[in-house]
């Protein structure tokens, strides 16, 4: 049982329900002497953005993109019931890497709490309280969702659980996410019960820094964080939390932006500090990965507010347990670069989730020095402190279909509402999601 302080205890005890207090933590960083799983659907949707390196004779980025198809770990989402598939693929996948005789970890995002993005609507999912979602969310998403990672003893799995949804109970001031709160901390809290296994390490997501590490936010998600695992049940166990999955902050920097002053996490392993300070006075685990797929260049954003499809950019650090932050267990890429935010940000961004090659290869050309340098390693160097300098992105080419019925390489051929070509010229139609198929 965690030992807790007799004020901690008694105000915990007052504020939950009958079950008996919860030993919240699962023990051991399941990162360590581990690689993050290579995903191949990622390295196949970068191969776009290689071969417009190659078609322009950039061999130095080229070989960036193909040290990052080989070698860097990424999560794989599942962002809806659609996809739950994709679980099956990374299995197979998983054990293959295995049999080859590496020692993969595999990602994965559960992400499909219905009413998700109340604030925002960019990724609003297909679940909506009003119209059965939760009973939707448990018996037809997270209840296969468990069984398949169950099922899968031979594996480890690192789970993120709903990105931003704990963001938009503290500070969600819409009816609308008001309305949501209390069904999305059952419906987590359900997931969170379901998926308890010793291969399953389980991160609930609690947003950003920028989002919810400033000084009076910090105990109200600690709070929401309580209130869930005590909807999880008295047995449940979470290894810790995710941040800054989908945004832009660098993990350590020793210059922050003037947007942050006044705040004790302005980077992200200040946040995993300030946030980990609060729910170790509840006595909950203390635990952190951050996600570093994209990071914003210095001068790059006016406000912390500005999260779709930053630019200029890079990917950021690759994986590393080296994290000089006893609270975080991993850097990792959570968010795979590329995909796009929604339709905002950098000019000629497509709707979230589709591949936006342009802004793939400004991650690229602007991407952390250990992909530069090839890595060395490859597997746990030290964390970096972000630079000052700002790297602007040069024009790149903007590819136009060729004539035809049929949509070319790399080109959107289906999903819900396409009204194009579902058809391909060169590869096979393969479903992202729902609503985005691409050529490929």
């Amino acid at each position: 049982m965690v030992q807790l302080s007799h004020a901690i205890l008694a105000g915990l005890l007052a504020t939950a329900s009958a079950s008996p207090l919860l030993e919240m933590r699962q023990s051991g960083n399941p990162f360590s002497g581990r690689s993050l799983f290579v995903n191949p659907k990622y390295s196949e949707s970068l191969e776009r953005t290689r071969q417009a390196f190659v078609s322009r004779g950039d061999n130095n980025n080229a070989g960036k993109v193909k040290y990052i198809q080989d070698n860097v770990g990424t999560f794989v989402w599942i962002s809806n019931i659609f996809l739950l598939s994709h679980i099956d693929d990374a299995i197979k996948d998983a054990r293959a890497a295995k049999a080859a005789g590496k020692n993969p970890i595999v990602g994965l995002v559960l992400y499909n709490i219905p009413d998700r993005d109340c604030s925002a609507g960019e990724s609003s999912g297909e679940l909506t309280f009003s119209q059965n979602g939760l009973n939707r969310y448990k018996n037809e998403y997270v209840n296969p969702f468990a069984q398949k990672l169950k099922a899968a003893s031979d594996l480890q799995f690192a789970v993120v659980l709903e990105p931003d949804a704990i963001g938009n109970m503290v500070t969600g001031t819409t009816a609308f996410c008001r309305n949501a709160r209390g069904p999305q901390q059952e419906g987590i809290g359900y997931a969170i019960s379901q998926l308890q296994a010793n291969h399953i390490h389980l991160y609930l997501d609690v947003a950003n820094g920028g989002w919810l590490g400033w000084q009076d936010n910090l105990m109200p998600t600690a709070r929401e964080v309580q209130t869930i695992l005590q909807k999880a049940g008295s047995n449940a166990k979470i290894r810790g939390y995710s941040s800054n999955v989908s945004n832009y902050n660098p993990y350590s920097t020793n210059n922050p932006p003037s947007f942050t002053a006044g705040s004790p996490s302005a980077d992200e392993s200040r946040y995993a500090t300030s946030l980990g300070n609060a729910l170790r006075q509840l006595g909950l685990p203390t635990n952190f990965i951050i996600d570093q797929g994209r990071v914003a260049m210095d001068g790059a954003r006016k406000e912390w507010g500005e999260w779709c499809n930053v630019s200029p950019a890079g990917f950021g650090q690759p994986f590393t347990t080296n994290t000089n932050n006893a609270n975080v267990d991993a850097i990792v890429w959570v968010k795979p670069g590329g995909e796009s935010d929604g339709q905002c940000g950098m000019g000629g961004a497509p709707r979230a989730g589709a591949w936006f090659d342009e802004y793939a290869q400004m991650l690229v050309r602007n991407a952390h020095s250990d992909i530069r340098s090839g890595g060395g390693s490859g597997g746990n160097p030290q964390p970096p402190v972000s630079t000052t300098s700002v790297v602007v992105p040069g024009p790149t080419a903007t590819s136009v279909p060729p004539p035809g019925n049929c949509a070319p390489m790399w080109g959107q051929c289906g999903g819900n509402g396409w009204s194009g070509a579902k058809c391909c010229q060169q590869g096979t139609c393969v479903a992202t999601n729902e609503w985005y198929s691409q050529c490929k």
